[in-house]
């Protein structure tokens, strides 16, 4: 069974920087997208950030655009979140996700498949 797993994260203060790292199991497919969706306290899950694993193309939620980067290492099949100018509403459980389109974070069940989540913190 195909499986992703994040590692990164942790604790950070507010304007502070932390790096999530997402790795498949296989080699993803062209069509893939891969992306981070987050769930704070008493909050829905909503989209983070994604790239589309053929071409590259990449995709933000505008609470984090100019401060996250999404980036893919084909090399490992691992997908990257620089997290850089942390505030305290990015405080969350970070989610690595695989589907083929980016509507997995609003309907979980559209993913191919699910990380365990990361919680990362991010203090004043």
């Amino acid at each position: 069974q195909w499986q992703v797993a994040e590692s990164g994260g942790g604790l950070a203060q507010a304007g502070d920087s932390l790096r999530l790292s997402c790795a498949a199991s296989g080699r993803p497919y062209s069509s893939h997208v891969l992306g981070w969706c987050r769930q704070g306290p008493g909050n829905a899950r909503e989209f983070v950030a994604a790239i589309r694993w053929g071409g590259g193309r990449t995709y933000y939620a505008d609470s984090v655009k100019g401060r996250f980067t999404i980036s893919r290492d084909s090399a490992d099949y691992t997908v990257h979140l620089q997290m850089n100018n942390l505030k305290l509403e990015d405080t969350s459980v970070y989610y690595c996700a695989v589907g083929t389109d980016l509507g997995y974070c609003q309907q979980p069940i559209r993913a191919l498949t699910w990380g365990q989540g990361t919680q990362d913190s991010v203090s004043s």
